[in-house]
């Protein structure tokens, strides 16, 4: 039996925003233009109905009112990218790593490029938050989205939490 998948757009500070779920559970967010979006064609019907939490937790986001996301969610990856994943999801808001730290993080402190190849393949930017993951030297490298977009995420996240980033 496969997969019931569904999309929407919504409206964003970062532009348009592609949710995709996977059986009514929250299973992509891609940017336009974004690297390793999948082809538009495997996102399924477009229907707004399994969306109402992600679009209200990411209004709120934007709005400075969340800085975590609480919402179910399917990522399809490798063991090692599902890893990674559920790393990021433990860096703080308003807060940056590198991927040196993300790779020691997990336990793989010699897996630095390989982490950054599972950060760039992260299926829900934003609420995975990715863009919270710095070169060696605290400078902006390897976004999906764009490293445009990934500084003015860093920038408000520090906005919001009044801390520094850099």
């Amino acid at each position: 039996m496969s997969a019931d998948r569904t999309h929407t757009v919504v409206d964003s500070p970062m532009g348009p925003l592609t949710l995709v779920a996977t059986d009514g559970v929250l299973a992509g967010l891609y940017m336009e233009g974004q690297r390793h979006r999948p082809p538009q064609e495997t996102f399924g019907a477009p229907d707004a109905s399994p969306f109402a939490e992600v679009v209200e937790q990411l209004a709120a986001y934007f709005a400075g009112r969340r800085t975590v996301f609480d919402l179910p969610m399917t990522l399809t990856g490798t063991p090692f990218q599902q890893h990674v994943w559920a790393a990021l999801r433990r860096i703080p808001h308003g807060e940056t790593i590198t991927y040196g730290q993300l790779a020691d993080q997990i336990g793989r402190p010699a897996a630095v490029r390989a982490v950054g190849l599972a950060n760039g393949k992260n299926p829900i930017g934003i609420i995975v938050p990715c863009h919270r993951v710095v070169g060696s030297t605290g400078g902006l490298v390897g976004y999906g989205g764009g490293l445009d977009r990934k500084r003015r995420l860093l920038d408000f996240e520090r906005e919001i939490s009044g801390g520094t980033l850099f």
